[in-house]
């Protein structure tokens, strides 16, 4: 047996591990078998919610590799975005103090840690192996133009408005910016995969990947299901036990968002530096600019037609530093992405910016 076939072999063994181990775990949390607050549950429950992540976009990415390009991405990013989904859903409802804000920041980690930590380290990884790497400029502005609209909108302009005091807006502009952020993103879904599809292929000729059969295909669609349920399951059951040890510990209440955003987002950024290595620098920049799309156009207005339905009042607008912190990465990001080629220089400042960020989550 190969090297590539052992490991790979390995990494489905894991996988069918870390869901019937977060199986277990959901079960005798149903079932109270072991204290939720425990180490006992705690520990092998946050084991395998990472691994059954991981699990997760693995069979999504198996699909991905049957679809091609970039309806691949698509089903990456819309895997990473129900899952976040859930995490801040299971947050809402747990009724704390801080439940109010979890979209707001989580939505606004994943921005961050996307656009500056994953896209700056792909653009490093990229440019220390390869030197100079090739992507389309015209799909990466169209994702900005979109990306920058659907922050501005949900992010920025609830500081602003008069109907609702604070940085809230009303149940009908809550309701309308919801709509018209959906309708952006599902247009731009059209232009990725239907109208302009193109512009988001690799510029740079790739090696053939093997697409896998149907029946495989199937298989990894059904194992993806039992995943993301698990994952969902596990959040809510550890959601209570985080949130507590974050006001324990006298940190920041934001940095729950940011947790939550970095296990979502750790696989599939693992995949988009993995491209990266390829030399499929367009692959990576779909991944990345599609995870923030998808945070935005999906999880803002999920989460707010729960706010309406459930009248519990959700925070969006964000802080006035972070507001300089996301209109600079929008503008940095434009600048990067606007000549079609990327350096080890751009990839270093998007990392400057995602450092500032860390540091800013965990002493404001």
């Amino acid at each position: 047996m190969s090297k590539s076939s052992a490991a790979s072999q390995l990494k489905r063994h894991w996988s069918t591990m870390s869901i019937v181990g977060a199986m277990c775990m959901a079960t005798a949390h149903a079932f109270h078998l072991v204290p939720a607050s425990s180490v006992a549950f705690v520990l092998p429950a946050a084991i395998f919610l990472i691994g059954t992540v991981f699990a997760a976009v693995e069979h999504a990415e198996v699909i991905s590799h049957r679809i091609g390009e970039p309806f691949g991405s698509i089903v990456l990013a819309g895997a990473v975005t129900i899952i976040e989904v859930a995490l801040i859903v299971s947050i809402m409802m747990s009724g704390t103090d801080d439940s109010g804000e979890i979209a707001r920041d989580t939505v606004f980690a994943t921005l961050m840690i996307v656009l500056n930590g994953v896209v700056g380290l792909c653009l490093l990884t990229g440019g220390i192996l390869h030197r100079e790497q090739e992507f389309h400029a015209t799909g990466a502005a169209a994702a900005l133009c979109v990306l920058g609209t659907l922050a501005t909108l949900t992010l920025i302009l609830p500081n602003y408005t008069l109907a609702v005091p604070g940085p809230y807006y009303s149940n009908f502009q809550l309701g309308f910016v919801s709509a018209v952020s959906l309708i952006l993103y599902v247009l731009f879904l059209f232009v990725q995969t239907v109208r302009h599809r193109n512009y988001f292929t690799d510029v740079t000729a790739c090696p053939d990947v093997v697409r896998p059969s149907g029946r495989a295909s199937l298989l990894s669609g059904a194992i993806l299901f039992a995943a993301l349920t698990m994952v969902i399951l596990l959040a809510e059951d550890l959601t209570p036990v985080v949130s507590d040890a974050v006001t324990s510990a006298g940190l920041n209440s934001e940095l729950i968002g940011v947790l939550i955003a970095a296990v979502v987002l750790m696989p599939e950024g693992t995949t988009a530096v993995r491209a990266a290595r390829a030399n499929r620098i367009q692959t990576s920049l779909n991944l990345g600019l599609g995870s923030a799309l998808a945070s935005i156009g999906l999880s803002i207005p999920t989460v707010a037609i729960l706010s309406i339905l459930l009248e519990r009042p959700i925070t969006l607008g964000l802080e006035s530093d972070h507001i300089v912190q996301i209109v600079l990465t929008l503008f940095i990001g434009t600048i990067t992405l606007a000549t079609g080629r990327t350096t080890i220089l751009q990839g270093g400042v998007h990392l400057v910016i995602f450092l500032v960020f860390v540091l800013m989550a965990a002493a404001p």
